[in-house]
């Protein structure tokens, strides 16, 4: 339509119609009152299993080594692994009478995960969509985040509607996509590029995660699973690389016993130059 509707309620929230007046902004979830998150960057990407989790630990961390303030914001709703990375259980979680207190790293990194709300953390999360997305949208609304720098979201595999969710609904400044060294991801890589700029987000650039082993022996950098096509996509897509994580036993026990805090992020020194750039 290209006028508002006779019948208008103005409230774009319920309403389907694509209305001149409609504000592209409805979508957004008012933030928590107590909350002043300046930067909101999603991590993506366009299928499971690339070490996306793995990622945003790495970028908090790398954040906060940095001298910033960061957050992370597990939206990975049925499937979270932040709080195991970093050594937290539903006993380092508060709530006053209306809000959600999140919990805190060793290092004063904020954390909100559906984990954390769990008396067991092997609970599975058997809910459908609408329920899920409800839930993500109160991680913004309902939790108290306080002075955020940079918030790191761990977005749920894929370009469905949780995905969508986040986009609508969370002030998002920027989108970091993972990907893996094998030829196929390039495809799934496409797909996350085209719902960023589908939905208008900035991409701040792309991490290869897995990207090489490197030889106790001799430093040689072991390509596994072949020759990396990172540059080729990030080329052909008009986006940074910054950063290129190795398969490294010491990392993977970190993150087993929830020493994330205590890993070396050198591999990420562009996501701490692109920082301040947003």
């Amino acid at each position: 339509m290209s006028e508002a509707s006779e019948n208008c309620t103005h409230d774009c929230s319920t309403c389907s119609e694509n209305c001149a007046d409609r504000d592209p902004k409805s979508f957004l979830a008012p933030e928590n009152p107590k909350s002043h998150v300046k930067k909101v960057i999603a991590v993506m990407s366009g299928k499971g299993g690339v070490g996306k989790s793995l990622v945003t630990g790495m970028a908090a961390v790398a954040a906060r080594r940095a001298g910033f303030s960061a957050a992370i914001l597990d939206g990975d709703i049925t499937g979270p692994s932040i709080p195991k990375m970093f050594g937290l259980t539903s006993a380092d979680v508060s709530a006053t009478q209306t809000s959600l207190i999140p919990a805190q790293t060793v290092t004063g990194i904020k954390v909100m995960s559906m984990n954390l709300l769990m008396e067991n953390e092997e609970q599975p999360v058997i809910w459908r969509s609408p329920v899920i997305t409800g839930a993500l949208k109160q991680f913004w609304t309902d939790v108290e985040w306080g002075d955020v720098d940079y918030m790191f979201v761990d977005m749920p595999p894929g370009t469905g509607d949780i995905p969508l969710t986040v986009f609508q609904s969370l002030p998002v400044d920027g989108i970091l996509i993972v990907t893996t060294p094998q030829e196929l991801v390039g495809m799934i890589v496409e797909k996350a590029v085209g719902m960023a700029r589908t939905m208008k987000m900035p991409i701040l650039g792309i991490v290869e995660n897995m990207s090489y082993v490197k030889c106790p022996h001799c430093g040689e950098e072991i390509k596994v699973f072949g020759d990396s096509h990172v540059e080729e996509i990030a080329a052909k897509e008009g986006i940074r690389v910054l950063g290129r994580v190795p398969i490294d036993p010491e990392i993977a026990a970190a993150a087993d016993h929830g020493k994330m805090e205590y890993i070396d992020t050198a591999c990420l020194s562009g996501i701490q130059d692109a920082l301040p750039k947003i």
